[in-house]
């Protein structure tokens, strides 16, 4: 009897087996200064995490390239952001793809129009760099994703173009060798990106979805990057709680949204959102260590010794 009851309570799921399942194989986003602060990656990252390395405007190559090589020898694939609108030209496009695969063996990167309101050089959009052909040969291509809209792409409040753009992107996946995905800006609110999800496939837009994540933070500092990155409606979960004096001084974490997120996946198992995408807007040991504390291991750091069965 003891052993059957063993058994009963081995196959029993954890409460936090489908949040488990949506935080196996995370990915997370540094720049090249934010990441200058970790001695390590390896102290915090489960072994194989990718490492988006966001290009912001300003931010030399050298230093982009340099990040990238450091990340890539202590263990991490890395796929820098590459944004239509911060590129002069094909000449230079050419030049930070040769940098990048030949110093520090990039063979994955996010392509997207940047969130420059006007272009720099010859290019104001995702679709054209890909268009040049330079991306041939890299093993895995990402392209946004705007779950509640841009107005930066469709100003009239739409989502006309976006769609029209994820319905090329998908095309280009079609035709090409490339892994492809969709790497989505933050929300806070499941519903609507689990109703976004669910029409995508309606319209036949297959391309796995990396849905974006907030990391914990401080409830201003959270108020400040969602402003100025343009999140839309969901926006409004921030606002109630800044009225609740009780929750005014607390950080804000991901745990509803991603629950949310969690539970409707476990639910529906052909549901788009393959993986979750951090923004560490408190700080990448921070958040770090939230996905530890919630089951999103999916690996251990390669400086210890014990090792997963």
């Amino acid at each position: 009897m003891a052993l059957f009851r063993l058994r009963r309570e081995a196959a029993a799921p954890s409460a936090l087996a489908p949040v488990e399942a949506l935080l196996k194989g995370y990915s997370i986003e540094v720049m090249p200064r934010t990441a200058e602060k970790i001695a390590d990656f390896r102290d915090l990252l489960p072994r194989g995490t990718r490492v988006y390395i966001a290009h912001i405007d300003g931010t030399p190559i050298e230093e982009m390239v340099a990040t990238a090589k450091r990340l890539n020898a202590e263990g991490f694939p890395v796929m820098p952001h590459f944004p239509a609108r911060i590129v002069k030209d094909r000449a230079t496009l050419a030049d930070w793809i040769a940098r990048y695969r030949g110093e520090a063996d990039v063979k994955q990167g996010l392509i997207l129009a940047g969130g420059l309101r006007a272009p720099q050089g010859d290019f104001h959009s995702s679709m054209q760099l890909l268009e040049t052909g330079l991306f041939d040969g890299f093993e895995r291509l990402h392209v946004a994703g705007h779950p509640e809209g841009s107005k930066d792409i469709d100003p009239d409040g739409s989502d006309r173009m976006v769609m029209e753009a994820l319905r090329w992107k998908q095309a280009f996946a079609e035709r090409t060798d490339a892994k492809m995905a969709i790497a989505t800006q933050f929300c806070f609110e499941p519903d609507p990106v689990i109703a976004w999800a669910e029409r995508l496939a309606a319209e036949g837009i297959a391309l796995p979805i990396h849905i974006g994540i907030a990391g914990p933070a401080k409830l201003q500092t959270m108020i400040k990057f969602a402003v100025a990155c343009g999140v839309g409606p969901s926006m409004r979960v921030l606002q109630k709680r800044a009225m609740d004096v009780t929750k005014l001084l607390l950080p804000y974490e991901p745990t509803e949204f991603v629950t949310g997120i969690a539970a409707h996946k476990a639910k529906n198992h052909m549901f788009g959102i393959e993986s979750v995408h951090f923004f560490p807007l408190g700080g990448i040991k921070t958040n770090a260590e939230w996905v530890t504390a919630n089951g999103g291991r999916s690996g251990i750091p390669a400086n210890m010794e014990k090792v997963e069965a």
